[in-house]
């Protein structure tokens, strides 16, 4: 199949500079900055976990120059060994032009001190429920109600811990999980960061009992390797879960720069359509990364997790035509950020919970504007 590929493997090596190899203030100069040579315009976006199926539109945009088509060279940051720092907290402070994370990351920050700059969501990569609460099989832990005592590997997202608490009483337990935080949110692990997944480092190693996967990807990865998982959706158990991942980008970007984010989306907006239409040439484009990330090396996993989350990439049913990619509803957010309040979920960062009145309105969290 390799030859069905057109390859421009040296512009998208290019365009996927290291981390390491950008200075993190050149990042915020990026966002609107002109390439001196290729008159392009420069962007960059911090992944939110090791490359896998979520970001393949990313990647097939900068592979198949959809986003070179608008102007746009986009640097792909993916989180390394010293990554303390969040996704969400790097666009922020102006170290990337856009981020990947939760919808719960543009809660956060609009709850957060008001010096900080604002996170916005401008498209969902993924629609529908695409992650869970997973156990191992052997366990004998086969519903959230039995977590209670038993140990949980958290990110440390910020509200996390009390989303899976909350579960955990909707299916009558008593909550009391026992969380304990992966070191820099996973990214400091190495075994982690190697298999890129948490069911492979701490569940079957048996440092924990409990973790937030994406089904599509460590899913997947424990299938392909025997691994046998009890998933627990969080719609299932009375959790309204908003969007993730989202793109985000900052108040300040928007207010600076709207075209480009304009011109961003367009890109990327080609690359999810192109991984809907043609799964296993975006399984190839991701697979051509596994230099740098070993766990790409596999095909056909690539390939697998390609067919699953397929028909997530796209709202509605997806046909000739398409759905649209990247566009958000409001009532989703709305309930969303409904249910936070009403299970006092929402604190500030000393643990005071805060009242619905601190969002004044949804509609600063997220907008369609630019999706093309």
């Amino acid at each position: 199949s390799g030859t069905m590929l057109l390859r421009k493997p040296i512009r998208f090596s290019a365009l996927l500079r290291s981390h390491n190899a950008m200075p993190a203030s050149s990042a915020s100069s990026m966002a609107g900055s002109r390439h001196f040579s290729t008159g392009l315009k420069e962007a960059s976006v911090c992944l939110d976990w090791i490359p896998n199926t979520n970001h393949s539109g990313i990647y097939a945009a900068i592979h198949e120059g959809f986003l070179e088509d608008e102007g746009i060279e986009l640097t792909v940051i993916p989180p390394d060994s010293n990554a303390s720092l969040t996704p969400g907290r790097k666009a922020s402070r102006g170290m990337a032009t856009f981020a990947i994370s939760s919808s719960e990351s543009a809660i956060s920050f609009a709850t957060s001190r008001t010096d900080s700059n604002r996170l916005v969501a401008v498209a969902a990569l993924l629609q529908g429920s695409t992650s869970s609460i997973c156990t191992l099989q052997s366990s004998g832990i086969d519903r959230p109600a039995k977590l209670d005592n038993a140990r949980y590997a958290s990110y440390d997202g910020r509200f996390e811990d009390a989303i899976v608490k909350q579960m955990v009483l909707n299916d009558g337990g008593n909550g009391n999980v026992k969380f304990h935080s992966l070191e820099d949110h996973g990214y400091a692990d190495e075994e982690t960061m190697k298999s890129s997944s948490v069911v492979s480092s701490f569940l079957k190693s048996g440092a924990s009992d409990s973790t937030w996967i994406f089904t599509h990807w460590e899913g997947i990865l424990a299938e392909r390797d025997g691994t046998k998982l009890n998933f627990f959706s969080l719609e299932d158990y009375g959790i309204p879960y908003g969007y993730s991942p989202v793109l985000l980008t900052s108040e300040e970007i928007i207010g600076k720069d709207p075209e480009m984010i304009s011109s961003v989306l367009k890109g990327l907006e080609k690359g999810y359509k192109f991984c809907a239409e043609n799964p296993y040439r975006a399984a190839e484009i991701l697979h051509e990364q596994a230099c740098r990330y070993p766990h790409l090396s596999d095909l056909a996993l690539l390939e697998a997790s390609q067919l699953k989350i397929g028909d997530k990439y796209l709202t509605g049913d997806f046909d000739e035509d398409g759905g649209d990619w990247g566009r958000m509803e409001h009532v989703r957010w709305e309930k969303w950020v409904e249910f936070l309040f009403q299970h006092g979920i929402i604190t500030d960062r000393n643990g005071e919970v805060l009242k619905k009145d601190s969002i004044e309105d949804v509609t600063k969290l997220f907008t369609n504007e630019f999706l093309p």
